[in-house]
């Protein structure tokens, strides 16, 4: 028999236009769906949950995460593009992942995620066997997350060399039919291709095209750091007919500015990683630019290497760097902003209903509507950051952090209560994680111009 759960009173962020918010109302979860959102609801048989004080609201949609990368965890807080690269593929660390690695490093960064209240994530795999697959997709189904896996190749020579046209169509398909033959389940399947600008432009067709008819999402890195200006990679594929929804552009910093239009009337995605774009070197987040011409953002964390793995610094740097865009020519006409052009409601939705959106689940999650799945998160408002609550949504993407996310339910099943994971052993998971970790420190070293402290 499925579970019922009825939280009580808490303020409720649906994200939901039709719906709205609601300073104090109740969230009837029945078995993996939410049943109704309302004031005062009275239900028998179901356990009460007292959320009055708690933001109760979709959990989080993080669309760009290099999930395995949770295994060398934030080594690289100094590192450039170029020097992340080095380290990273290039046959190096990688490349050096057994297996049993991988899961060990999917399932510490699926449960990290669900941690901090992301309950939904594209993990953007770079895959170097058949094995290597099958273990990184069993960590996120033992993690118990919503995830889109990516299936990509390793980055290995072969992936940066232009002229490559090596692709693994086979195993794809053994994938797809072998763990993702439904859509209605928790993990779905997603490529993570080249594109145009890091393959032969045959073989960015030729993958695209598999994609859909694997019926996944295509995702890939386009128009950042030096690679960018100059390609015009969205036009090519706006005039061979290939834009379309099912497409997700990561980055797309220094794109021409036609472009973003471009992306937006064919209903592709974007997914703008701020804090890592900021620091290594991609270019200025393209959250405004993709705005101005009709689109809508979504957020993704990409690398713990260099940055945590939780979306609320995520949207604080969207959303201030964005305002920090306008401002300064604000600034140059001699003038004081008045009215700030991006709001904490836009980064919100950004973070949740858009991001499921572009993960083609926004039927299923992103808000919390009667009918869809119960994805959501309960941030406690009692904390010292948060107290008194005045603002939820401001409360929600300028004041809260991880640690304020009291409880999280994927599919109406809670994976976090009071604070604490359920069902794992997280000194097993621990233990997992640190013997992966030493065997692939073990097998390369860290190369880095700017110095970096031996382990």
């Amino acid at each position: 028999m499925n579970r019922r759960y009825l939280l009580k009173n808490g303020c409720v962020l649906t994200m939901d236009k039709s719906l709205g918010d609601f300073k104090k109302a109740d969230v009837l979860i029945d078995g993996p769906l939410i049943a109704a959102v309302q004031p005062d609801l009275d239900v028998p048989e179901c356990e009460v949950i007292d959320a009055s004080d708690m933001i109760v609201m979709p959990g989080f949609v993080d669309t760009h995460r290099h999930t395995w990368e949770s295994l060398v965890r934030n080594v690289g807080a100094d590192w450039s593009l170029p020097v992340y690269l080095q380290n990273i593929y290039y046959g190096t660390f990688g490349s050096k992942l057994r297996p049993s690695d991988g899961y060990a490093a999917n399932l510490l960064g699926a449960l990290e995620a669900l941690d901090a209240g992301v309950t939904t994530l594209l993990d953007w795999s770079m895959v170097y066997s058949p094995d290597h697959a099958d273990e990184f997709i069993r960590g996120l189904q033992n993690a118990g997350i919503r995830a889109v896996f990516a299936l990509g190749l390793s980055g290995d020579g072969e992936y940066w060399n232009r002229e490559s046209r090596l692709t693994h169509p086979e195993d794809a398909r053994r994938v797809k039919k072998q763990y993702f033959s439904s859509n209605d389940q928790l993990l779905t399947m997603g490529l993570a291709i080249r594109g145009p600008e890091f393959s032969h432009w045959d073989t960015a067709v030729h993958d695209i095209q598999l994609a859909r008819e694997l019926d996944a999402i295509c995702s890939m890195h386009l128009g950042f750091g030096s690679w960018g200006p100059d390609d015009r990679s969205i036009e090519k594929l706006h005039k061979a007919g290939l834009l379309a929804p099912d497409l997700n552009i990561v980055h797309a910093n220094t794109m021409g500015y036609d472009e973003y239009k471009l992306i937006a009337d064919s209903g592709a995605s974007i997914s703008v990683t701020p804090e890592i774009e900021l620091m290594m070197g991609h270019g200025y987040p393209a959250t405004g630019l993709f705005l101005e011409n009709g689109g809508k953002p979504t957020i993704g964390i990409d690398v713990v290497t260099s940055t945590a793995g939780d979306m609320f610094a995520q949207m604080k740097f969207t959303l201030q760097a964005e305002r920090s865009r306008i401002n300064e020519k604000i600034l140059a006409g001699k003038n004081m902003p008045i009215e700030l052009n991006l709001s904490a409601r836009q980064v919100l939705e950004f973070a949740t209903i858009e991001g499921a959106r572009a993960l083609r689940l926004d039927r299923k999650i992103g808000t919390l509507t009667p009918g869809k799945e119960a994805d959501l998160i309960m941030i406690r408002t009692t904390d010292l950051n948060l107290f008194p609550l005045n603002d939820p949504v401001g409360a929600v993407v300028q004041f809260a952090n991880a640690s304020n996310v009291d409880s999280v339910f994927v599919s109406g099943r809670p994976v976090k209560r009071g604070g604490k994971l359920l069902h794992v052993d997280l000194d097993h998971v621990r233990k997992l994680a640190r013997e992966s970790r030493d065997y692939i420190f073990s097998k390369h070293k860290i190369s880095n111009a700017q110095g970096i402290g031996a382990l």
